[in-house]
């Protein structure tokens, strides 16, 4: 999937911007906090239906203004147009339109244009909780596989109710209606689980072979997924332990505690790898993501948003990952760095077209290579 025009207004910093982009590599430089991410993010709520960075769809709302909007013209790998709308008025729900049809349930929507963004927060895979490695399995499986985002729902909405139940301090909860969402859980659970579980198998071996491209082999990575699911079906597994669970007042065990361990050299990463080590790990975990859903999902080729992504790292592993997506593996990419000499020497790297914008306060001007 290509994205041949981008208009924005009111994201962010962005008032107003009407781009026309190159179907191979787009460059946008600027110094930090010029809206260089701010447009990354509004490529990324096209796809996802929601930003990359907050959670709370109003904030996304330029300070001042009562409403945003953003809008997309794609080109499909046969040639078809696909036009994306997404607006917010301040108290309102958001509208996502496909064409001239509204979308329903914006479930429907994830998966159409896959995206893959790799970024400085990358790092809180790494060393932030588990639960940040959970939502990396979740984004990408919910673009390719829409029953997944509607089990994962169901399951939340069963674990919410199910600790309500468990955090009662006036009476006791009723055992049958326990029984109800611990049994929905359960089912919910070992779906979700079986989908990780491929996903991480199918993973693995690409995800090191990127690895060992980026660092010529100098070291060995690895992902293992861990799961309550692993130690029997899970229903008996959440219920042997419920008088625990109700004296602690929430669930200790389900989907919800699934861990994916990343080691270098056999060793937990978080203790061991060095900036540069830690950013390869991302960086080749998130090309591996991208490959998955470039062969799954709606099989198209995604969108590669690549936000400065390459200080700490040596001109070894700059020159390998460079040369990685600009294969033909990979479709339109976004790159952005605050250096534009830096940048000049990473489209050394590259041939075929590209694009050049600086970045000020929101702007975007174009530039001749």
């Amino acid at each position: 999937m290509i994205l041949t025009r981008l208009s924005i207004l009111n994201y962010k910093n962005i008032e107003q911007a009407d781009l026309e982009l190159s179907p191979g590599i787009n460059c946008l430089i600027g110094q930090n906090g010029e809206g260089k991410t701010n447009l990354l993010d509004a490529i990324y709520f096209l796809s996802m239906c929601k930003s990359a960075t907050t959670s709370v769809d109003s904030s996304c709302v330029r300070h001042g203004s009562e409403f945003m909007m953003i809008q997309g013209q794609y080109e499909r790998e046969d040639g078809s147009p696909e036009e994306i709308y997404c607006g917010l008025k301040i108290g309102q729900k958001k509208v996502m339109r496909r064409g001239k049809k509204a979308y329903k349930r914006l479930a429907e929507h994830i998966g159409l244009i896959p995206v893959v963004v790799v970024s400085p927060s990358d790092g809180e895979l790494i060393s932030g909780g588990s639960e940040e490695r959970r939502r990396f399995l979740d984004i990408v499986i919910s673009q390719c596989e829409p029953a997944y985002i509607d089990s994962l729902l169901r399951y939340n909405k069963a674990l919410q109710q199910r600790n309500a139940l468990l955090k009662m301090e006036d009476a006791e909860p009723d055992p049958e209606l326990l029984s109800l969402w611990e049994e929905a859980m359960a089912r919910e659970g070992e779906f979700i689980y079986q989908r990780r579980a491929h996903y991480v198998e199918q993973l693995i071996p690409t995800f090191q072979r990127y690895y060992s491209t980026i660092s010529n082999g100098a070291e060995e990575v690895g992902l293992r997924y861990v799961s309550h699911c692993q130690q029997g079906p899970l229903l008996e597994v959440i219920q042997r332990d419920r008088h625990k669970d109700r004296a602690v007042g929430y669930s200790l065990h389900g989907i919800h505690k699934d861990e994916l361990e990343m080691t270098l050299g056999g060793y937990p990463i978080k203790r061991e790898g060095s900036q540069g080590q830690n950013k390869s790990y991302l960086i080749a975990l998130k090309l591996s993501q991208f490959d998955f859903l470039r062969r799954t999902g709606s099989r198209t080729t995604p969108i590669l948003l690549l936000d400065d992504i390459f200080d700490k790292l040596d001109a070894t592993r700059v020159e390998q990952i460079m040369r990685l997506v600009s294969g033909e593996d990979f479709g339109q990419i976004f790159i952005t760095d605050t250096n534009r000499d830096h940048l000049d020497q990473i489209l050394s790297l590259v041939s075929g077209q590209y694009r050049l914008f600086h970045v000020h306060a929101g702007t975007f001007n174009e530039k001749q290579p």
